[in-house]
């Protein structure tokens, strides 16, 4: 597709966004090494490949029953990619995957960017390898139960919230009332339509989030998974109850997390002994194991609830109802990685981070451990916004400084007179260098209470001078107010909030005003290039 849009790239340590964790991995820094497997680098899938194939870690047997599971998940939903999805029936086929919460109407912008670089990621990799197939999944986070994280998204700078009082798993809850939440926007009326044909055929969340998300994607063989499957979960049963028997997951990530700690970097996962929930319908609450040591015997609870059960009770659950047991964000890596032939998780910084804490715990279960591709970050410019900064003289790497930072240079650049004072600041030093030096000349050389005395007056001196020189500088700001009002306008619009326009707008805002805006992002994203992608939109 044409796009009107030009792109530039910037290390991401130029954009203070990111964690020296994040920071060190993309540039590979030793230290890191043992926390990850193959690099986030094309030629390096070939060896992901290579591995997958010599651990033989997805089964003839396995794919079968992915590829029913994904029928069966697609049943009521049109034009599903049914073709792609059998190309996961083949040895010669792997998985791209990302993962997402199920936020209302698509949530923030990056939602869209982690799918997008799956897809593109897939596209080159068929062409580097054209002897396999790639298939990208978008992993539905169906199981969270943090409803508060996804009942939100901002349009046009307005906030719109789903009230509901559901509780439980996220991707089990019905639809009621999702469809209108008091906008005007007719595009955001027709996602709306999903929500309410869910609610008229008795579906849920998962649901309408698959028949949204493939309005979108369906054109590039987009996979949308969910976990929250019972065939799948048999899958996951070896591991479930090794969790329950051993608790061994918590020790491994402890293990790595304490090693990144003495390495200076902050961990994002705090593992549970047991890293598994038990979920029903309205209820997914966290699994705890008591052992009583006067009668030897095992027991397990549910908290928060009255619900028990005893080693053996919870044994023979796993084994008839492995659907009960839904992973945490330290163990759903492994579940993921069980019931998929993949090669790659696409995060973010934060998401990645995590990630590195868990390659020991893969190591423990015999897991293979997929590379870290992290998702395209991207700054969108509208031509009005651009034009502010031309204006203002900002450079694509100013704009990611504080506006205080930015109102302080401006300021002092463009003053008519010199604010800093600089040549007065240096002839008072001057000033007081030479009265020091006649008093070191009059007085006795083991007296030094007026050195003290005189270089006290100095400091007061000085600091009356940066406090004339603030003055200065703010009336200098009252006479170019105009133009740091442009600065204050491109920082907000930009950075709603303080945050990154990727982590705070919907993509409606921006859909609204150009119906091929995600079509003409998607067309310049290059998943390999491990930089932030800023897009300027052209004057035509």
């Amino acid at each position: 597709m044409r796009s009107n849009y030009s792109t530039y790239q910037l290390d991401f340590s130029k954009t203070n966004q990111f964690s020296g964790l994040f920071l060190d991995y993309i540039s590979q820094k030793e230290e890191l090494k043992e926390f990850y497997g193959n690099l986030p680098q094309l030629e390096y899938f070939e060896k992901q490949i290579d591995l997958k194939i010599q651990n033989n870690s997805f089964t003839i047997e396995k794919r079968n029953i992915l590829v029913n599971a994904l029928h069966n998940q697609y049943a009521n939903t049109e034009n599903p990619p049914t073709e792609t999805i059998n190309l996961l029936q083949r040895e010669t086929t792997f998985t791209v995957t990302t993962g997402h919460q199920l936020n209302i109407y698509t949530g923030t912008l990056y939602f869209h960017y982690k799918i997008q670089t799956v897809i593109n990621a897939c596209k080159i990799l068929k062409e580097k390898y054209p002897q396999y197939d790639f298939v990208p999944i978008y992993w539905m986070a169906t199981e969270d139960h943090d409803l508060e994280e996804i009942a939100s998204f901002n349009m046009f700078g307005k906030k719109y919230t789903w009230q509901t009082e559901q509780q439980g798993a996220v991707g089990r809850m019905n639809t009621k009332d999702l469809n209108d939440l008091g906008f005007k926007e007719e595009k955001a009326k027709e996602l709306g339509k999903f929500y309410k044909t869910a609610e008229s055929k008795n579906e849920n969340l998962a649901h309408a989030t698959r028949n949204i998300v493939h309005s979108f994607y369906k054109k590039d063989d987009l996979v949308i998974l969910d976990g929250d499957d019972v065939a799948l979960k048999r899958l996951f049963i070896p591991i479930i109850k090794n969790e329950l028997g051993t608790q061994k997951s918590h020790l491994k990530i402890e293990e790595s997390s304490k090693k990144l700690d003495k390495l200076g970097y902050k961990t994002q996962v705090t593992p549970r002994e047991i890293n598994l929930f038990y979920l029903e319908d309205n209820l997914r609450e966290r699994i705890v194991k008591n052992e009583n040591s006067q009668n030897n015997e095992t027991s397990f609870e549910i908290l928060n609830t009255d619900i028990s059960f005893s080693e053996t009770q919870m044994m023979n659950l796993v084994e008839s109802n492995p659907e009960k047991f839904s992973p945490n964000v330290a163990l759903r890596p492994v579940y993921q990685e069980i019931i998929l032939p993949n090669l790659s998780y696409t995060g973010g910084s934060g998401e990645l981070a995590y990630w590195l804490q868990l390659k020991s715990m893969f190591e423990y279960f015999e897991v293979d451990f997929p590379i870290l591709l992290p998702r395209n970050f991207v700054l969108f410019i509208p031509k009005v916004i651009h034009q502010k900064m031309t204006k203002t003289n900002l450079s694509l790497e100013d704009i990611f400084n504080p506006f205080d930072n930015l109102r302080i240079d401006y300021a002092t650049k463009n003053a008519q007179n010199d604010v800093l004072l600089e040549d007065e600041r240096k002839s008072l030093e001057q000033i007081f260098d030479k009265i020091e030096s006649k008093s070191i000349k009059s007085i006795n050389t083991t007296d030094n209470s007026l050195q003290k005395s005189i270089a006290g007056e100095k400091h007061k001196a000085l600091k009356r001078m940066e406090h004339i020189s603030k003055k200065l500088r703010k009336a200098e700001e009252r006479k170019l107010s105009d133009s740091i009002n442009q600065i204050k306008s491109v920082k907000e619009n930009l950075f709603p909030k303080g945050s990154l326009q990727e982590r705070h707008d919907n993509f409606l805002s921006f859909i609204i005003n150009d119906p091929a805006f995600l079509d003409k992002v998607q067309a310049v994203l290059n998943p390999f290039d491990l930089r932030f992608l800023v897009l300027v939109e052209k004057d035509i």
